[in-house]
Parts: C-alpha cells; structure tokens; sequence
C-alpha cells in the first residue's frame, strides 16, 4: 500500500520532469526511453547481428498484427528484438532437418516464415503453414504466397497435419485451455520439436485486463491474454501436458549491465519485463498418469 501511495505521488513528478527533459510528450518521452533500453538489452543479450539479418529478410513489420500496426521507432524496435529471440530458439533445432515441415500456430502475419525461408531456402527444402483463427490473418499470410488455414489451434488435429517442427509464439497465454491444446498436440501429431515463447512474469496471474479494469471493450483472441504464467508454473503445464524441455531461455527487454536497468520497474508495471522461451520434445510420462483427459 505504502508502495502505491509513493508511485501516485511521485509519477506526476517524474512525469513533467521527463517531458522537460526529452522535450517531448510523456508518452513519446517514455517511448524514448523504452527503446533506449530494448537497444541496450539487444546487444548485451546477443541479439543485434540477427535482428540485422531479419530486417534484409522481411524490411516491413508494420501490418504485422490485426489490431494495431507497427508505426513507429519504438514498436518497430520491440517486435523486432522479440522475432530475433523467437528465430535463436529455432536456429537450435533446424539443423537436424533437410526437408523440415514446419507449422506456425497463431501466425498473424507469416513474416516468421519468410524470415526462415530466407535464411534457410537454399539448403533445405522447406514447407511451411500457417495456421490462425483470424481470417484477416490468413488474409495477409496468403497473399505472401505462404500456405495458411483458418482454424482455431485447438482444432489442429481435425487437419491431419505431420509437423517436424512446430511454432507457437505467443500463443499459448491466449487460449482458454492450454493444457488440453498441448496434449492434444502431443498426443495427435508425430511432431519432433515444439517451440514456443510467451510473456515472462516472474510470478503468475490470471490477465483478462478488461474484467479485471470492467472495461466494457469486446474483445477477442487475438487481444487477450488469459493466463499469464511464471516459467516455474508453465513447466509444470508442459510436462503435465505430454513434454519435455530440451531448452529454455529468457529475453530481458532491459539491459542488467547499464544505467537503463532502472526501465525493470517500468516494464514490470506496464508491459513485460521479457519473454520466456522453451524448445520441447514430446514425452507422456507425466500425462500418461492423468486418466482424465
């Protein structure tokens, strides 16, 4: 409580202090600051030649999602930190395959694709699809040339599909019963390899932030989140639903070595403070024992 009561006091403070520092408007003045410190986290996490390699790949993100565009220095930076942790997971896996099927589950765009067969088309022979609920989605997909279908995720193994590897980025918090989409998943598909990423919290909560803020918005899939988990409680739901980690890792969206170490808190209040990421195998030993699925 005391906690609050500070930050209410002091954010008008910080507020009027940033905008005459920045000469810029609060929000563009925290912008300013977000990138500064998505830039310094980049290079100190190792991120900065591939994000390069990605932008040659794929130069415009800005229709990358259905509710808002990419239109600014800041969201670009963002996205473009957040593709480039999601390729180093699959960049530990594709190695093993001369002629990968690859699924992208939740795909709103294809751009991780076309980042893929960019960098790996002339020595592998790759088949890709995409797969999302929203049609403006599929829309956008196709009209890459890439194969899409509309579908809900959970309906994925009424299509029959024989994945090696298959894609789940920020996915899995959307949906209203991972569990049972992980196991189906495992249990329908002979798929090798699952990667997924999703926000990092170091403690869970339910999102939902429309009820929680009785917001009376309409929402959708798309944009809203439902569980909201620590890496210590999704492990349990993946090793519970039919996997097994081979790796996981953590993308920072702040710097730890740098003065801008400061932007945890801010992050942490209104964003994410990273993303967490895992490579999964499939494995039934803990599954097999739930008789109630």
């Amino acid at each position: 409580m005391i906690r609050v009561l500070l930050f209410n006091y002091i954010k008008p403070v910080v507020k009027r202090a940033l905008e005459l520092i920045y000469g810029k408007s609060f929000d563009r003045a925290l912008e300013l600051i977000y990138e500064k410190s998505l830039d310094i986290a980049a290079k100190e996490q190792g991120l900065k030649v591939l994000i390069d390699k990605l932008r040659k790949e794929v130069p415009d993100i800005r229709y990358q999602y259905s509710k808002f565009e990419v239109n600014n220095q800041y969201l670009e930076t963002k996205v473009r930190n957040l593709h480039a942790f999601q390729i180093s997971l699959f960049n530990n896996v594709i190695d093993e395959f001369e002629n990968p099927v690859i699924v992208d589950i939740g795909d709103s765009a294809g751009t991780h694709l076309q980042y893929i067969n960019g960098l790996y088309s002339k020595n592998k022979n790759i088949r890709s699809l995409s797969v999302n609920l929203d049609p403006e989605a599929v829309k956008r997909v196709k009209e890459k040339g890439l194969e899409a279908i509309q579908s809900r995720v959970e309906d994925l193994q009424n299509y029959n599909i024989n994945a090696d590897l298959i894609l789940c980025f920020e996915t899995l918090e959307h949906l209203m019963n991972p569990c049972c989409f992980l196991y189906e998943l495992m249990k329908n598909t002979n798929v090798k390899y699952l990667v997924i990423t999703v926000p990092y919290l170091k403690r869970s909560r339910v999102g939902l932030r429309h009820i929680r803020r009785e917001k009376g918005d309409i929402v959708q899939a798309e944009n809203t989140h439902i569980f909201e988990l620590s890496p210590e409680d999704w492990k349990l739901i993946l090793r519970h639903s039919g996997w097994d980690i081979v790796k996981e890792d953590i993308f920072l969206q702040y710097p730890r070595k740098s003065p801008y170490r400061f932007t945890k808190l801010l992050w942490r209040k209104y964003d994410f403070e990273g993303f967490y990421g895992l490579i999964l195998k499939r494995d039934n030993t803990w599954s097999s024992r739930y008789l109630d699925w």
